[in-house]
């Protein structure tokens, strides 16, 4: 962990507690008292409003990736670069080697509460990706650079969801209850991103690599089990999701199927400040076949147009990508006003074993601005602003 994201977490951590100081005390919850009072932003299923209201919620997040892993090893882009053929056989070096990455994510989401028990949304994702790439001393000669930054940027997949409460026990202001998580991932990112960036005029109508696409190119469904509890100012629960890849998409590959595991604790220090602290476990397995232009050569190869020359980089095997990753995150949520909340989480890695070589997750920062807006029909509609209680008491 680097010295600044250390201080930057001493920091996240310091303010909670220098702005949120106060005697324990019971509160309802900065969310509503139906969906359990308090939950994390980032964990999918967190932030469901009360009945017969919207929800609207806007995440902007920056992920830092740095240096290159294999299974739980650090691996020097050095020992990777070279010349991927000599004397007629490959070498398993590359001409290009991946550094570091910046990726910048935008979450829209919008979700209505139907019933007690049933909620439904949609979250909609813009993305941009900036790649690092290292030649080798043939390609820095040609090329007169040491490397260049791949680079991507547009619309993501969208995911329809929804969620159903199994059980609770008080239908109004539960301390337990279990939920069903289902969406479906709509694949409107693009698979079809060229590396218009390179130097080389003749490589740049190839297609990027896999991780530089903006989506799957598939539906894939997602189900999802959900726990919380509470003993007021205390929140706890966790949250097991499984996406499946089912078929290959029309570039004939299929990203790895996903699970993800997220245990989170939460206290309110007041009515309006909670800590939060996560650990966030998220496997994802190996691409499934192969793009069709790499399989033919037209991209991605040493030589164009040669399905059976060597990788020009790593990034185009389908072997190296996923692993078992394990992060924790730290953050706070803030009620600036009645039915918004601010949300903040940085999160930094506990433990990584990837399918490598493949670049690493440095670190991890979300903020959120989550907004709730009460129908007629809702039990909330009309509350005291002056008071920021309804006929539910909050």
């Amino acid at each position: 962990m680097s010295r600044k994201l250390l201080c930057a977490m001493q920091a996240v951590i310091g303010m909670i507690f220098v702005l949120g100081y106060t005697s324990a005390q019971a509160y309802v919850g900065l969310c509503c008292g139906k969906c359990g009072g308090n939950m994390p932003m980032n964990i999918p299923g967190g932030g469901i409003p009360e009945t017969h209201e919207f929800r609207i919620k806007i995440s902007p997040m920056f992920m830092r990736m740095d240096g290159l892993r294999d299974g739980t090893n650090r691996v020097a882009v050095g020992s990777l670069l070279g010349m991927p053929v000599m004397m007629g056989q490959p070498t398993g070096k590359f001409m290009a080697v991946p550094t570091d990455m910046d990726m910048n994510m935008f979450h829209l989401t919008g979700g209505y509460s139907f019933t007690d028990d049933f909620f439904a949304g949609v979250m909609f994702m813009w993305k941009q990706n900036s790649m690092g790439m290292k030649f080798n001393k043939a390609m820095q000669g040609v090329t007169g650079q040491e490397g260049f930054a791949m680079k991507s940027d547009g619309i993501g997949d969208t995911m329809l969801m929804g969620k159903y409460r199994l059980f609770t026990d008080d239908p109004l202001i539960p301390t337990r209850q279990a939920s069903l998580l289902f969406g479906l991932n709509l694949p409107t990112g693009s698979i079809n991103a060229r590396n218009t960036n390179h130097p080389l005029v003749m490589r740049q109508q190839e297609l990027l690599p896999y991780s530089m696409q903006l989506g799957s190119g598939t539906f894939d469904p997602t189900l999802g089990a959900l726990y919380q509890a509470s003993r007021s100012p205390w929140w706890w629960g966790v949250n097991a999701v499984y996406t499946a890849r089912l078929y290959d998409n029309e570039r004939n590959y299929r990203l790895g199927n996903e699970f993800r595991l997220d245990l989170y604790g939460m206290y309110q220090f007041r009515y309006n400040l909670v800590g939060q602290i996560q650990l966030n476990t998220q496997y994802q397995g190996k691409i499934r076949g192969e793009a069709d232009e790499s399989r033919t050569g037209a991209s991605g190869r040493v030589t164009r147009g040669d399905p059976l020359s060597p990788f020009a980089t790593p990034l185009w095997d389908g072997h190296h990508y996923g692993g078992t990753q394990t992060f924790v995150t730290v953050g706070f949520q803030w009620q600036p006003a009645p039915l918004h909340i601010v949300d903040f989480n940085l999160g930094i890695p506990l433990y990584r074993n990837l399918n490598g070589p493949q670049l690493e997750q440095d670190y991890r920062v979300m903020l959120t601005w989550y907004l709730e807006i009460p129908t007629k029909k809702s039990r909330r509609y009309g509350f005291d602003k002056k008071t920021s209680k309804g006929k539910l008491g909050f």
